[in-house]
């Protein structure tokens, strides 16, 4: 097989099917000069001989939003848990980047590298204010104790308020947490992870349990941090799905299935087989 990575370092554009073209943002030390943010290359995982991911081979173009879905135990956690080194591939290569091999680094130092994740419940403090679960979550080398006691600049506030803004809990900044409805938990714990400055996020089913307002304005927070950031969406609600109007990889058994708009998805009869019904 073609090493489509090392193709990309010297110089030649990978050509997966990517249909994002806008700016490419990337952090400090990550190079995403061809425009490719994630190279997931034959990768395989098994556990007690059931292949979860089967020789996949999946690209995340820089800034892109892009949902996944399919059926359970398709590969979609399995998938996750590769990108952020909870799961370790028995076969095949993961690159951040051009540069970064998340094979070889911890859950840490993927962390910091500019990968982040949000499980489907949130994990948020709920004795603390909004303001102060997101102070909490700035990227800092201080202890939680002096966080709180630290006298913050102007930036950091200034950071605070406008990641407050961007997940619309500006006006509940002095609100505890626990007191938050279930859909404005879910986009505070979205927010800590802004707070973070990842380039990558991963998204488990975030509007489960929502009201139709909340996933609207869900799908709308999505889609406006897009370009900033790669968003990686795992979602079951196919409505939802359509509303974000991007890019949808469908996963079967391990591997990629079909990959496409929403419209062009439903009509594939092999997703209507084996995930979306009649």
């Amino acid at each position: 097989m073609t090493d489509n990575r090392a193709s990309a370092k010297r110089g030649e554009k990978v050509d997966h099917g990517g249909s994002y073209t806008g700016a490419h943002v990337a952090g400090p030390g990550l190079d995403t000069s061809h425009g490719v943010i994630l190279y997931v290359e034959n990768v395989t995982v098994s556990f007690d001989g059931f292949r979860a991911l089967d020789a996949l081979t999946f690209y995340l173009d820089a800034g892109e939003l892009r949902c996944l879905i399919g059926p359970n135990g398709a590969g979609k956690t399995t998938l996750m848990d590769v990108i952020t080194g909870k799961t370790r591939p028995d076969t095949g290569t993961v690159f951040f980047g051009n540069n970064l091999d998340l094979t070889q680094m911890s859950e840490y130092e993927i962390a910091l590298a500019g990968i982040g994740r949000k499980f489907q419940r949130p994990t948020i403090f709920h004795g603390h204010t909004v303001f102060e679960n997101l102070e909490l979550a700035m990227r800092t080398r201080k202890t939680v104790w002096t966080t709180l006691r630290a006298k913050l600049s102007g930036e950091q506030q200034d950071s605070i308020s406008a990641t407050a803004e961007t997940i619309g809990l500006l006006e509940h900044l002095d609100s505890r947490a626990g007191l938050l409805s279930h859909g404005q938990k879910q986009w505070l714990e979205l927010g800590m992870l802004l707070m973070q400055a990842p380039q990558l996020l991963l998204v488990d089913e975030p509007v489960a349990g929502m009201t139709l307002q909340e996933t609207e304005r869900t799908a709308e927070l999505l889609v406006s941090l897009a370009g900033t950031h790669t968003v990686l969406v795992v979602e079951h609600d196919m409505e939802f799905v359509r509303s974000l109007g991007h890019k949808v990889t469908v996963l079967h058994e391990g591997a990629v299935l079909a990959e496409g708009n929403m419209n062009d998805v439903q009509k594939d009869r092999r997703v209507v087989e084996v995930y979306l019904g009649e």
